[in-house]
């Protein structure tokens, strides 16, 4: 039989499973193994330098590595960023050696626990969406996007009537919808902030009907917990907060109390990052706290990194490429790059003729790790998730 060698790409233990398998391995022995195929590098911030140094030894230990600023040795800071590098069965380990040691690092080992049943958990789950039910991981889910605007960049206008509306909400139900997506002040950058009676007055003629025509789930769109109240009280299933929970202090409360899922996304005014996944990640982190403080529980959260929300080009661009270092987090990631404005900057063309572009952003999110996106045009968009499922999610 003639030699080859050929690169394997075991992101999973399914796939990890089946290539031992097809070599003939013992079943018992596979399962021993199979922590030693997976490989996560995984960012601690803020640790002390005394925890830093413990963390280091004891991942060496173990065959794996540590990266830390190089005064931790000496002492000559008092924190420090680490940056582990090492298998499944190496965090393991570890985290099973520092549960019981001080300098923060109990809270490291129930983190990393954390993260690390995160990124292995593959069977499929589900969203209880006020007694609608929605499966998450056996197929990208689409959420259509209805604007009730004057001023929205791509759709503004276009559904002043709620007859309309209603009419477009059901073609997208047709056309493979599997949320809705009510917004009623245009969050596009520069767009004018509305006062909540106008808000209300733009929601409640739809809202008092929708909910009884179409059978999906309704999100509304908004940031003011006095909007998202009236939403709830008329049938809405899903809070999207473009501020995630850190705009209206009670918007938190609101939800929780009717327990309904909430679309947490990143924003920010201006875009200066330090390090931008890190401080989009460190956001989450603080949402998920005011929200579990509140009374939900964090799988009812869904994260949305906010393309286009307090991002340049670069930033949009990069948060796509690297979409699954939010996977961590544990909860569901919604994406949504709609006809916006870095699809026109790449390709220079207007937000009418964004489609192909946002086409491709929409199957890489999902090969990236998206669970929702959200979109204008649901036939075609339906059909390109429906495609680039069948080959993320064999």
């Amino acid at each position: 039989m003639k030699m080859g060698i050929q690169v394997k790409m075991l992101a999973s233990l399914e796939r990890a499973r089946e290539e031992m398998a097809k070599i003939g391995a013992d079943p018992a022995g596979i399962e021993i193994m199979l922590p030693k195929a997976l490989f996560h590098a995984i960012k601690i911030t803020g640790v002390s330098s005394a925890g830093a140094n413990i963390l280091k030894q004891e991942i060496l230990s173990k065959g794996g590595e540590a990266v830390v600023a190089k005064q931790v040795v000496s002492g000559g800071i008092a924190y420090s960023d680490v940056l582990l590098l090492a298998t499944q069965r190496q965090y393991q380990l570890l985290v099973e050696k520092i549960k019981k040691q001080p300098f923060g690092l109990r809270e490291i080992a129930v983190r990393l626990e954390e993260v690390l049943e995160a990124l292995n958990e593959k069977q499929v789950k589900g969203l209880d969406c006020r007694g609608k039910f929605l499966p998450l991981g056996k197929k990208t889910l689409i959420m259509g996007i209805i604007n009730l605007t004057p001023d929205s960049f791509s759709d503004g206008g276009s559904y002043k009537d709620p007859e309309d509306v209603i009419r477009r909400a059901k073609e997208m139900e047709a056309e493979g919808a599997d949320i809705i997506d009510l917004g009623a002040e245009s969050t596009r950058p520069g767009a004018e902030k509305i006062s909540s009676q106008e808000e209300k007055a733009r929601l409640f003629p739809v809202l008092s009907r929708i909910s009884k025509e179409v059978n999906i789930p309704l999100s509304l769109d908004t940031y003011k917990a006095e909007i998202a109240e009236m939403g709830l009280d008329l049938g809405v299933h899903i809070i999207n907060d473009i501020w995630g929970l850190q705009g209206d202090p009670r918007m938190a409360e609101v939800a929780a109390r009717y327990q309904c899922p909430v679309i947490v996304m990143h924003n920010q005014e201006g875009t200066g990052y330090k390090d931008l996944l890190t401080d989009i990640n460190n956001f989450f982190e603080k949402s998920i706290g005011i929200a579990e403080k509140a009374g939900l529980n964090r799988s009812q959260l869904i994260l949305d990194p906010g393309i286009g929300f307090g991002k340049t080009m670069e930033h949009n661009l990069e948060i796509l490429n690297r979409l699954g270092e939010f996977k961590g987090l544990g909860c569901p990631i919604l994406v949504g790059t709609s006809r916006k404005s870095f699809i026109g900057k790449v390709l220079d063309l207007p937000v009418n003729e964004r489609e192909e572009g946002t086409a491709a952003t929409v199957a890489l999110a999902i090969a990236g790790g998206a669970d929702i996106v959200r979109v204008h045009n649901v036939k075609m968009m339906s059909r390109v998730a429906k495609m680039a499922d069948a080959i993320v999610r064999r």
